[in-house]
């Protein structure tokens, strides 16, 4: 049994720790300390994570409340989890300010479709939505709009609903054993499948809320958007360069897209060693905690749990809402 649903959740943590202290600085100064492989050792007993792990705790843990993976059932119970994350004095790890607008209309009342920041595509959706991915039995659409629903809570922009989507069926893919190298192609044809798919029994009427003209035309924007995104990975993979800051490659990871993009850009290019993946994710001038903590997401879904060092699964924060999670669904 290789644990992959363990192996994504504590992936993600290591590596949202591992670049949680490289986050705000540049290329060259990550450098000058860890040298060009990143830092590839977790620091400080608990090593400490930052929101990302936090909300994808939250993602989870409303899943498990939910006891339905339904809208009507899951918009409650993540509406009462990223109220409760909002309101902790955990949270105190420089979060999102989509979020922390957002969240605090949920809590005063709105309707998720009122409180989504509609003009956000902020990495703050897809850096979250692991769980989405892990809950056994879930077919495409329910990972697809479970994704989006969740991400829109937040993150109304259709660039953060789809990338979200696209980051969990890429977990999925992993899991059910696609080779790594046949990943960016896959994501593709999907983004291509389902361009003008939208999910209104998932979304209701957050696409009225845009200038767009039609529900088709607002998701396009996001999966055009995404599918950019893509294809600059399989360039920068093509192109065999690997050295330097990914960054400049995929993009900074501040946006969704390019979050998903430089994730998975660290991950294919040394998709069999998870620890290389996540430091290289740390190293990187942009968003590097949610970079890293996506990138070890894949590589934990792909690998498993004990493809990681074994002693960081005692010394990562939240180990045990990690374990108790990973428990569910493996």
């Amino acid at each position: 049994m290789k644990n992959t649903a363990a192996g994504t959740l504590f992936g993600l943590a290591y590596g949202d720790a591992l670049g949680k202290p490289t986050e705000f600085r540049t290329y060259a100064e990550i450098v000058a300390e860890y040298g060009p492989e990143g830092p590839r050792e977790l620091t400080g007993n608990p090593a400490l994570v930052t929101d990302d792990t936090q909300m994808t705790l939250a993602v989870g843990e409303g899943i498990l409340a939910a006891g339905a993976f339904t809208p009507s059932a899951l918009e409650p119970a993540w509406r009462e989890a990223f109220v409760a994350w909002a309101s902790s004095p955990d949270n105190n790890r420089a979060p999102g300010m989509t979020c922390l607008r957002a969240v605090a209309e949920l809590a005063g009342g709105k309707t998720w479709v009122e409180a989504s920041q509609i003009g956000s595509k902020g990495c703050g959706a897809n850096m979250r939505v692991a769980p989405v991915a892990l809950v056994p039995g879930l077919g495409d659409d329910e990972i697809a709009g479970g994704a989006q629903l969740q991400a829109g809570l937040t993150h109304g922009h259709p660039t953060g609903l789809v990338a979200s989507e696209l980051t969990a069926y890429a977990i999925k893919l992993l899991r059910d054993g696609l080779p790594p190298n046949d990943l960016v192609a896959a994501l593709r044809a999907r983004s291509a499948q389902q361009r003008t798919i939208y999910r209104g029994d998932w979304l209701g009427d957050l696409w009225k809320r845009s200038s767009a003209r039609s529900a088709e035309e607002f998701i396009a924007l996001g999966w055009d958007e995404s599918a950019a995104a893509l294809d600059r990975v399989a360039d920068g993979l093509a192109a065999g360069r690997f050295e330097g800051d990914p960054c400049l490659v995929t993009g900074a990871g501040w946006i969704a897209e390019e979050a998903l993009a430089t994730a998975l850009y660290c991950y294919l290019i040394s998709p069999d060693d998870p620890v290389a993946v996540v430091a290289r994710g740390a190293a990187s001038s942009g968003d590097s905690d949610s970079i890293a903590c996506l990138a070890g997401a894949f590589a934990g879904a792909a690998l498993g749990l004990a493809a990681w060092p074994s002693s960081w699964q005692s010394q990562i924060e939240y180990r045990d809402r990690l374990a108790r999670l990973g428990a569910a669904w493996d």
